[in-house]
C-alpha cells in the first residue's frame, strides 16, 4: 500500500512561514529546538500517583485581527465547556467540579451530583458535552479520571441535569486497561451527526511507565486496548454495528482509529464531515490529523516526537498504510482545543481551525483551502495556557485558560 503519509509532507517547510509562536518562527523540521508539549507531560516516577460559492475576494481581503476578550475569571483549571440549548454554558474544573456561567456570569456554586474524580496530575474532571437531543433527554456527557496513581483509567459517564443538579450518573464507558502514573487521560468528545460519540483517549503515559511488560505507549498499536485511540460509542456507551473492526479478531469493537498518543482536540466539520484532531507530541512533534475511521495513524513506531530525554523514539517519519499529519509542531505548542469556523460573522473564516495551544499560549488559526489542506497559520497571543477552543450557539469563538485561576475568553473579530 501506498503511504497515506506521502501525500502532506510537501507542506511542512511552507507552514514554517505562518507558524509564528511567542516571538520565534519554530521549524516543522528541526527536531533539535524541542520543548516539552506541556509541563505536566513531563517525565514522572513510575509509581507517581478540533453553502454556498463561498466568502468572496473582497471579504477575504478584509480580514479581521482576532482580538480576545476576558469574559470572566476565578476558574480553577477549566477544561471543557458545552451549551445548553437556552445558551448557558457549563465548564468543567479539573479538580472536579461543574460551574454554569449565564450572560458571562459565573454562578458562584458549583453543580451538585458530581462524584469524586482522580485529580492529579493530568487527571481530573475533563470534558462535557450535552446530548444532541438534550430538550428531549436531559443528558450531560463527562468524561474524568477515576482510580488511584497505582491504578486509574479514563471514564465515560451521563448524568441529567435539570438546571440546577446533576442526578441519575451512569458510567457508560471505561478505557479497558488501568495504568499507574498521572498522565495521558486524552478525553474530548464530540458527537458526530448520527449522534455516536468520539471520546478521545491517551496512550497511557511516558517511559519509563510500562504495562504488560512494555512500555505502555505500545498500547497505541494494540487494537485489543483502548489506550492511543479514538473510540466511537453509541449515546449508551455501547459500540456501534458499523464501527471499523466490529468483525476483527481480537480487536475492541468501540476502537474507531489508533496509533495516537494524547488526543485532546477533536472537531468535526458539519459542512464536510471531516474530523479533525491534534495531539501531543512528547518532544516536539505535535499533530494536526484528519482523522478517517479504521486507520492508523503511526505513533510510536512512526512519529517525528523525541524522547524528553534527547534520543530518537523512531527513526521513521513515514510508513506505508500509516496516515501522515497534515502538521507538525516543532518546537511544541502542546495543542489542547480545536474547532471549525462555521459562523457567519467572520464568511472568511469559513472552515477554518481554531486549535489552542498550552506552552505557546495561544491559538493557531489555521486557514485550510478549498481542497482542505493547510494554505496558512498565524497565531493569536492568549497570554495564558489554552485548554479548550469552541464556538458558542451565537457563533463566537470562547476560550479556556487553564490557570489555577483561568479565564474565559471571547475571540473577537476585531
Amino acid at each position: 500500500m501506498e503511504s497515506v503519509r506521502n501525500r502532506s509532507l510537501h507542506i511542512f517547510g511552507a507552514l514554517a512561514i505562518g507558524l509564528t509562536l511567542a516571538g520565534c518562527t519554530p521549524s516543522a523540521t528541526t527536531p533539535a529546538a524541542t520543548a516539552p508539549t506541556d509541563p505536566t507531560e513531563a517525565p514522572e516516577p513510575t509509581n507517581a500517583p478540533d453553502a454556498d460559492s463561498g466568502p468572496s475576494a473582497e471579504q477575504l481581503a478584509q480580514a479581521p485581527t482576532p482580538q480576545p476578550v476576558t469574559l470572566t475569571e476565578g476558574l480553577e483549571h477549566p477544561w471543557g465547556l458545552t451549551w445548553l440549548p437556552d445558551g448557558t454554558m457549563l465548564v468543567t474544573e479539573r479538580p472536579g467540579r461543574l460551574r454554569i456561567i449565564e450572560d458571562g456570569v459565573l454562578n458562584p456554586t458549583p453543580v451538585s451530583g458530581l462524584p469524586e474524580v482522580f485529580s492529579r496530575g493530568q487527571g481530573g474532571l475533563m470534558d462535557v458535552s450535552v446530548h444532541p437531543n438534550f430538550a428531549e433527554n436531559q443528558w450531560v456527557y463527562f468524561t474524568y479520571a477515576d482510580g488511584t496513581g497505582s491504578a486509574n483509567r479514563t471514564q465515560v459517564a451521563r448524568a441529567r441535569f435539570d438546571g440546577s443538579a446533576l442526578s441519575d450518573w451512569q458510567v457508560i464507558f471505561e478505557v479497558n486497561r488501568t495504568k499507574e502514573g498521572t498522565q495521558h487521560f486524552g478525553s474530548r468528545l464530540v458527537w458526530l451527526p448520527d449522534n455516536t460519540l468520539l471520546v478521545s483517549v491517551g496512550d497511557g503515559g511516558n517511559p519509563p511507565v510500562e504495562l504488560e511488560g512494555e512500555l505502555i505507549r505500545n498500547q497505541a498499536q494494540n487494537l485489543s486496548s483502548h489506550l492511543g485511540s479514538l473510540v466511537r460509542l453509541n449515546d449508551d456507551g455501547s459500540a456501534p454495528a458499523d464501527n471499523p473492526f466490529v468483525d476483527t479478531p481480537n480487536a475492541d469493537p468501540t476502537i474507531w482509529s489508533y496509533g495516537h498518543r494524547n488526543i485532546q482536540g477533536v472537531a468535526i466539520d458539519d459542512a464536510t464531515g471531516q474530523v479533525w484532531a491534534t495531539e501531543h507530541g512528547s518532544r516536539g512533534g505535535d499533530e494536526l490529523n484528519q482523522i478517517e475511521a479504521g486507520e492508523n495513524y503511526g505513533w510510536p513506531l512512526v512519529t517525528h516526537s523525541r524522547e524528553y530525554s534527547g534520543g530518537e523514539i523512531s527513526s521513521e517519519r513515514s510508513r506505508p498504510g500509516m496516515v501522515d499529519p497534515l502538521v507538525v509542531w516543532t518546537p511544541a505548542i502542546a495543542p489542547s482545543g480545536l474547532m471549525v469556523y462555521q459562523g457567519d460573522q467572520v464568511p472568511q473564516w469559513q472552515g477554518d481551525l481554531f486549535a489552542g495551544g498550552l506552552v505557546s499560549e495561544s491559538v493557531q488559526h489555521i486557514e485550510l483551502d478549498e481542497a482542505g489542506t493547510v494554505a496558512n497559520q498565524t497565531a493569536i497571543d492568549i497570554g495564558q495556557r489554552v485548554r479548550e477552543v469552541n464556538q458558542g450557539p451565537d457563533g463566537e469563538i470562547y476560550i479556556l485558560t487553564d490557570e489555577s485561576n483561568g479565564r474565559l475568553v471571547r475571540l473577537d473579530a476585531g
